[in-house]
C-alpha cells in the first residue's frame, strides 16, 4: 500500500505542480487584474454561492464512491450506470434550489445570468469528479493525475489567450466563465471515454431501490461536503452582507485576492489526500466480508467502535504523511507571512497594502487545513461520519459567530480571523478523535523532532526580513527537508526500499 501512495503522490503532485500554480497565479491572478476588484468580487461572491450549494449536485456520492470501490472494486460494473442517472437527477434539484436563494436574495438579471452559468458549470466539475473517483478507487492514479489537470491546461489556454493576444478588447468576467464550461465539457467527456475502456458499460437506467442504497449512505458525506463547503467559503457572502452599504462587493474582492495564494497552496494539501483516501480505505477495510450489488451495509462495517487494531502499516503511513504535511504547511505559513508585502506587490498591481494585510492572517490556515486533509481523510476512511459531522458543524457555527462580530468591527481582517479560527478548531479535534480511535500516540522524541524543526523554520524567517521572495521560499524548503532528514522524520532508505518492492 505504501508503494501505491507513493507512486500516486509522485504522478498527482507531479502534473498538478507543472499545470496549477500557473492556473492560480498566473490566469486567475491576470484575470482578477484585468477587472476591477469590485468586478470581480461580484463574481467571487456569486461562485461562492454556486460553491455552497454544489453538495446537491452530488450528495456525498464522490468519496462514498471512492471508499466503496478501494474496498470492493468489482462493483463499478454494477454502479457507474445507475450513479450517472442519479447525477443527471440530482442537477435538476441543485438549480431550483440555486435560483431560489438567488432569488430571495434580490439578483439582477446579469446576477442571475452568471448564477446559471456558474450553476451548469459546477454540474461538469461534480461530474468529473465523480468520474475521477471511480480511477482512485481502483488505484488507477496516473490517469486520475493526467484528468485532474486537463480542465486547467484547456482553460490556460483560452484564458491565455483572451488575455494577451495582441489586440483583444477589454476582458469581462463572463468570458472567465465560457471558458470554464467549454474545459469543464472536454474534461468529463475525455474522462468518461477512458473509464468506459476500464470497466463494463450498462445503459442508464433509473432505479429508486438503488438510488435510495446509493443515497443512504452517501448523505453523511454530503452533510460533511456541505458543512466544510460552508465554513471554507462563507466568509466572501458575509462580507457582502455585513460589510457597510456599498463596500461589500469591495471587501469580498480584497478578501479573494488575499485567498488566492492560500487557495493555490491547499491545492497541495489536497492533492495529497487524493491518493490517500483509497489507500486509507483498503488498510481500514473489514476482512472475510461479502458484498452485496448494492453494498447496503459495506460502507459502514468500519464505522463502529475500534474493537480490533489496526496495521502497523496505517501507524507508519500516518505518521510519515503527518511529517511530510507539518513541515510544508509551516513553511508555506511562516515564510509567505513575512513576505505578505512581497508577494501581493509581485501579483497585484492595486490595493497590494490591503492584500497583504489579510494575506498574513490567512496564510496560516495552510497548517490547520493540510492536518485536516490527514487526519479527516483518515476518519473519512474509517466511516466516522458522525463525529466528522459535529465537528463541522461546530466549526460553521463558530466561523459564523465570529463574523457576525468581527466584520462590522473589523472588516475583512475580522474575517481572516473568523476562517482562522474555525480551520484551527477543526484540525484540533480531527487529530484528536483520530488519535484515540486508532490508538496511535506518537512518542516524545516524534513530538521533539517536529518541534526542532518548526523553531529552524521560524528563526531563520526571522533572520532574514529582507531577503528577496524566491530566495527566501528556496532556502526554507531547503532546511525544512535538511533538518527532516537529519532528524531521521523522513528516511531516504525506507522510501527507496517501500519502490522497489513488487507489488
Amino acid at each position: 500500500m505504501q508503494k501505491k501512495l507513493l507512486t500516486g503522490l509522485f504522478w498527482v503532485l507531479l502534473l498538478n505542480l507543472l499545470i496549477k500554480p500557473f492556473w492560480i497565479l498566473g490566469i486567475e491572478v491576470g484575470v482578477q487584474n484585468a477587472v476591477d476588484v469590485a468586478e470581480y468580487g461580484f463574481y467571487f461572491a456569486i461562485f461562492n454561492m454556486a460553491y455552497i450549494f454544489n453538495i446537491l449536485l452530488d450528495m456525498g456520492i464522490t468519496n462514498f464512491n471512492t471508499r466503496n470501490i478501494a474496498q470492493h472494486p468489482k462493483l463499478i460494473d454494477k454502479h457507474l450506470s445507475g450513479i450517472l442517472s442519479i447525477k443527471v437527477m440530482l442537477l435538476g434539484l441543485y438549480l431550483v434550489v440555486t435560483f431560489t436563494v438567488g432569488w430571495l436574495q434580490g439578483y439582477s438579471s446579469r446576477q442571475f445570468y452568471l448564477l446559471a452559468l456558474l450553476s451548469f458549470n459546477q454540474f461538469l466539475n461534480s461530474l468529473i469528479l465523480y468520474l475521477r473517483s471511480n480511477f482512485e478507487g481502483l488505484l488507477l492514479f496516473g490517469w486520475d493525475s493526467l484528468i485532474s489537470i486537463l480542465d486547467r491546461l484547456l482553460m490556460i489556454v483560452i484564458c491565455g489567450a483572451l488575455l494577451w493576444w495582441p489586440g483583444h478588447p477589454t476582458f469581462r468576467i463572463e468570458w472567465f466563465v465560457y471558458a470554464q464550461t467549454v474545459a469543464y465539457l472536454l474534461t468529463a467527456f475525455t474522462a468518461l471515454v477512458v473509464l468506459l475502456r476500464k470497466v463494463r458499460w450498462h445503459r442508464l437506467r433509473f432505479s429508486w431501490p438503488f438510488t435510495l442504497a446509493i443515497m443512504k449512505q452517501s448523505l453523511p458525506f454530503a452533510l460533511l461536503v456541505l458543512l466544510m463547503a460552508s465554513y471554507n467559503r462563507i466568509d466572501p457572502i458575509l462580507l457582502s452582507n455585513l460589510a457597510p452599504e456599498g463596500k461589500g462587493a469591495y471587501l469580498s474582492g480584497i478578501y479573494a485576492g488575499a485567498y488566492r495564494l492560500l487557495d493555490a497552496l491547499t491545492m497541495i494539501a489536497y492533492l495529497v489526500s487524493v491518493p490517500l483516501l483509497p489507500i486509507y480505505a483498503r488498510l481500514t477495510k473489514p476482512q472475510n466480508k461479502k458484498v452485496s450489488t448494492l453494498d447496503t451495509n459495506a460502507s459502514q462495517s468500519s464505522a463502529g467502535s475500534c474493537t480490533a487494531p489496526y496495521s502497523k502499516e496505517l501507524s507508519s503511513t500516518t505518521w510519515w504523511v503527518t511529517s511530510l504535511m507539518w513541515l510544508f504547511s509551516v513553511t508555506a505559513a511562516v515564510v509567505c507571512s513575512s513576505l505578505a508585502g512581497q508577494l501581493m506587490h509581485l501579483f497585484y498591481h492595486e490595493h497590494a497594502e490591503e492584500y497583504a494585510a489579510v494575506f498574513g492572517i490567512l496564510i496560516y490556515g495552510i497548517i490547520p487545513i493540510s492536518m485536516t486533509y490527514v487526519y479527516g481523510t483518515l476518519l473519512t476512511a474509517a466511516g466516522r461520519m458522525k463525529q466528522l459531522n459535529l465537528l463541522a458543524a461546530i466549526a460553521l457555527a463558530i466561523n459564523v459567530g465570529i463574523n457576525l462580530i468581527a466584520i462590522p468591527r473589523y472588516g475583512v481582517v475580522g474575517s481572516a480571523y473568523a476562517s482562522l479560527v474555525a480551520q484551527s478548531f477543526m484540525a484540533v479535534t480531527q487529530i484528536g478523535v483520530a488519535l484515540c480511535f486508532f490508538n496511535m500516540r506518537p512518542n516524545r522524541g516524534y513530538i521533539l523532532k517536529m518541534v526542532v524543526c518548526t523553531l529552524l523554520i521560524i528563526i531563520f524567517s526571522l533572520l532574514t526580513p529582507q531577503m528577496v521572495w524566491w530566495l527566501k521560499a528556496l532556502l526554507a524548503m531547503a532546511i525544512a527537508v535538511a533538518a527532516a532528514l537529519a532528524l531521521g522524520l523522513i528516511k531516504v532508505r525506507e522510501i527507496v526500499a517501500t519502490l522497489q518492492e513488487r507489488e
